[in-house]
């Protein structure tokens, strides 16, 4: 069956060029056309003889193409409201339908989408903004995004309407940023209009066309402006939720997770474990500056797991952090296998913990232990000199030991924090161990 996914453009009735015409004059009655209602209505002078049907939920639209095709229907027309590889459906239907080997044919038809459209109603490049689509997605994602001196192009729904946004710019700190408003573009009703959050969050009497495009241009950090969120690698302990307050609970401290950013070295698509995650430091961070990467973090004390969901919401990173509430090495059993793995507690079941994973790591992957105590750095010292026998490993170890400025009858000092050992295992080969070997 061949599947024909048609951007509509930006306008009450679509702007078609002549492939994609060509295809809807050529349905015939056994074939599909699927769309909203709203995209149906923009196709009034586009006649065809396919029959018309709502799109569904995605989770329910690959059971209707195998009920379509087993009525007769040879094509399929999946209406997009413009670039349908943009935050739109076509991404879906690729995964779905395009691998090797599928019985379906995908054809794209690209038209206008909204986010061009808005732009060039404000006069701005389209490079020189930051698209975040929050259609169909948690609001919280944005705040990932709510940085000083950004310009941001926002795809809403129902949850994302520009009240909700200005709520969540003064949460973040960013009171004086303009929001500007773009309704129903392409229609006779367009309008656009321009607002501070502070504003749009007073004047409770507005209304908006739910059809829009919302730009945030979140200023520069003066005039008593500056976001809670980080811009930079290295998030305040403090920020984080934990559960003795004031990130003093069970998180890895700023220092040293920078060192673990680092060392861990992520590249987009990377699935990473953290194992042990606490309040989740390590995690969030991972996930808040590597949007394309899978974060897993596994941890199985309660109160911690309630810091680390916590911390998920408050720094917006739902979409790329996944949490699984287990103990390890048990919990690890069905989750997909990972490039790199962070371990920041093993709960004394280090030594299988350690060789459970390093079995899972395809060549290239890393191993990161963190140690404190000397029976943790010991097992680690097992591990490493098993790592050298195999030769099968690249190690890289380090120490840190950082003292923080205090006060004491008034005078300044340095307290120091327990030194902290980190030890990075790069798998060079896949040698097979041997009973020997792992005793």
């Amino acid at each position: 069956m061949q599947i024909h996914v048609i951007g509509l453009g930006v306008a009450e009735c679509a702007n078609l060029a002549a492939p994609a015409q060509a295809v809807l004059s050529n349905l015939t009655e056994h074939d599909i056309v699927v769309g909203s209602p709203r995209q149906h209505d923009t196709l009034v002078d586009f006649a065809h003889q396919a029959q018309v049907e709502k799109l569904p939920k995605l989770s329910q639209l690959a059971v209707k193409f195998e009920q379509w095709q087993q009525e007769g229907a040879a094509q399929v027309v999946v209406l997009a409201s413009g670039d349908p590889l943009f935050y739109g459906v076509g991404a879906w239907l690729k995964r779905t339908f395009g691998g090797a080997g599928s019985a379906h044919k995908l054809v794209f038809y690209p038209n206008v989408s909204s986010i061009q459209m808005a732009c060039h109603r404000l006069g701005l490049s389209l490079q020189d903004v930051h698209v975040v689509s929050l259609h169909g997605r948690p609001l919280s994602n944005l705040r990932s995004s709510l940085q000083c001196n950004k310009t941001l192009v926002l795809l809403t729904d129902q949850y994302s309407q520009p009240k909700h946004i200005a709520h969540e710019c003064l949460a973040a700190g960013l009171a004086h940023s303009e929001i500007t408003v773009c309704e129903a573009l392409g229609y006779q009703h367009e309008q656009v209009r321009q607002f501070s959050a502070t504003t749009l969050c007073e004047q409770t009497a507005l209304t908006f066309d739910p059809l829009n495009v919302i730009f945030v241009k979140t200023g520069r950090p003066s005039g008593g402006q500056g976001s809670l969120y980080p811009s930079a690698p290295g998030i305040p302990d403090h920020a984080f939720v934990t559960d003795k307050g004031d990130g003093k609970g069970m998180i890895t401290k700023r220092e040293v997770r920078l060192v673990i950013l680092s060392y861990l070295g992520l590249q987009a698509g990377d699935t990473v474990w953290d194992i042990g995650a606490g309040c989740g430091g390590v995690s969030v961070e991972l996930a808040y500056w590597h949007q394309q990467s899978h974060i897993i973090a596994i941890e199985h004390h309660p109160q911690r797991l309630a810091c680390l969901e916590a911390n998920q919401d408050r720094f917006g990173v739902t979409r790329n952090l996944s949490i699984v509430a287990g103990r390890a090495p048990e919990a690890l059993a069905d989750l997909p296998l990972p490039d790199k793995v962070f371990i920041g507690g093993s709960d004394g079941a280090l030594n299988d913990l350690m060789a459970q994973v390093w079995s899972c790591l395809p060549l290239g992957g890393h191993l990161m232990v963190s140690a404190v105590t000397e029976d943790s750095k010991f097992q680690v010292m097992q591990f490493a000199n098993q790592r050298a026998r195999l030769q099968d490993a690249e190690e890289h170890s380090l120490q840190l030991a950082v003292s923080k400025q205090d006060r004491l009858a008034g005078q300044r000092l340095y307290r120091p924090n327990l030194p902290v050992t980190l030890s990075l295992f790069i798998k060079t080969s896949m040698a097979i161990n041997t009973q020997k070997d792992t005793e």
